[in-house]
C-alpha cells in the first residue's frame, strides 16, 4: 500500500458567518461547506491536516491597503450597512473582523512553508480577495488576500522574488496593482477576455509600469475556451516566464469559475484541466522554490462543479508529495 500524502488545509469556521443576504448573491458559506465536504473525499486516501489562522495583524494589512480604507470598512460593517461601496460588496456585522481571518489565513500558509518547505498547502477563504485594490472593494472582496500574503511573505522572511499564479476566470485587478511596479513580484494571471469579462482589466499589453515592466504577464482567452488552450498557454507562456524570473516562492490565487458549469464566466473549462494545474504548480514549486508554494481560494460559485476542481487540483498537487500519517486539527 502506498503511503498516505498530506494536505494542510487552513480554514476557520467563522468564514461562515460572513453575511451576503441570501441565495441570491454568488459568494455564500455553502462555497465553504462543500469545499469542507469534498475534504472528507480527499481524506480516504490522504491525510488531512486542520489548520485554523489568527486575524493578520493590522501592521500587514497596511502593507496593502490604507488606513482610511480600513477605517471606513470597519466602520461600514459595524454601523449595519448590508454593502460596503457597491451592491455587489455585501456585508454584515462581522465581516471586517472576518476578512481580516481570511487575510490571516494566507500568512499561516507562509509561516508553515518556511518550516515545512514541501507542505502543500491550501487556504480556503471567503470573503475572496484578489478584486480588492488599496482603497475600494470590488467584485465580493475587501481584503486582498494574495497581495497581503506576498508583502508579508518578503517582509517577514526576505522572500523577496514572488510569483503569483492566478487562475481564477476573472483578472486580479487588485493583486495587478498592488505589485505593477514592483521588480521583484512577478503577477501572472489567465482570464477570460476584459473585453467579455468583469473587471474589464487584464489587457495582455498590461505589462507592468515603471520599474515593473515586464513583471505582469496577462493571458487572455475567449469565451468557450477550454482545456487545450489554458495548456498551451501554460506550457509556452508560463513555463517560460518563471523559468526566467526564477522566484524564491510560488502563491496561487486559485479561482473555479471558469469550469463550463459556472455562469460566472463564458470559459468552458473541465474539471479536470484543475488536476493539470496542480501538477504542473507542484511542478513549478519543485523546480524553483523548494517546494515553498501556498494556494489561497479566489472564485466558484456552481457548487457541484466547485468541489469536484477543488478535489482535482488538490489531488493534481499531492500526486507527487510523500509527507505520512493521519488527520488532526491543530490551531495555529
Amino acid at each position: 500500500m502506498s503511503p498516505q500524502k498530506t494536505l494542510f488545509h487552513i480554514s476557520h469556521s467563522r468564514y461562515l458567518q460572513h453575511e451576503t443576504d441570501g441565495d441570491d448573491h454568488p459568494e455564500i458559506p455553502a462555497r465553504l461547506e462543500e469545499v469542507n465536504c469534498q475534504l472528507q473525499r480527499l481524506a480516504r486516501t490522504n491525510q488531512i491536516i486542520c489548520l485554523e489562522p489568527c486575524e493578520a495583524e493590522r501592521r500587514w494589512i497596511l502593507a496593502i491597503h490604507s488606513n482610511d480604507y480600513l477605517l471606513r470598512f470597519e466602520e461600514t460593517a459595524l454601523t449595519g450597512h448590508s454593502y460596503f461601496g457597491h451592491p455587489d460588496n455585501r456585508l454584515g456585522y462581522y465581516t471586517y473582523e472576518i476578512a481580516l481571518l481570511a487575510a490571516g489565513a494566507g500568512l499561516a500558509g507562509i509561516d508553515l512553508a518556511e518550516k515545512e518547505p514541501h507542505a502543500t498547502i491550501f487556504c480556503s477563504v471567503r470573503p475572496p480577495g484578489h478584486h480588492a485594490e488599496k482603497s475600494m472593494a470590488l467584485g465580493f472582496c475587501f481584503l486582498n488576500n494574495v497581495a497581503i500574503a506576498a508583502r508579508y511573505w518578503q517582509d517577514k522572511y526576505q522572500r523577496r522574488r514572488i510569483a503569483i499564479i492566478d487562475f481564477d476566470a476573472h483578472h486580479g485587478n487588485g493583486i495587478q496593482a498592488a505589485f505593477e511596479e514592483s521588480p521583484e513580484v512577478f503577477y501572472l494571471s489567465i482570464h477570460e477576455h476584459p473585453t467579455f469579462s468583469f473587471p474589464g482589466t487584464g489587457y495582455a499589453e498590461e505589462n507592468g509600469t515603471g520599474a515593473g515592466i515586464g513583471m505582469t504577464l496577462n493571458i487572455t482567452l475567449l469565451p468557450g475556451a477550454k482545456d487545450t488552450e489554458v495548456q498551451n498557454a501554460f506550457t509556452r507562456q508560463i513555463e517560460p516566464a518563471l523559468e526566467d524570473f526564477k522566484p524564491e516562492v510560488l502563491i496561487i490565487a486559485a479561482g473555479f469559475d471558469g469550469h463550463r458549469l459556472d455562469d460566472m464566466s463564458g470559459l468552458a473549462y473541465s474539471s479536470m484541466l484543475y488536476r493539470f494545474f496542480g501538477q504542473e504548480i507542484a511542478a513549478l514549486g519543485r523546480r524553483h522554490c523548494q517546494g515553498r508554494v501556498i494556494t489561497i481560494l479566489e472564485g466558484g460559485y456552481h457548487l457541484p462543479s466547485l468541489g469536484e476542481s477543488f478535489t482535482e487540483y488538490c489531488s493534481g498537487l499531492l500526486q507527487s508529495t510523500e509527507e505520512v500519517g493521519k488527520c488532526s486539527s491543530v490551531a495555529l
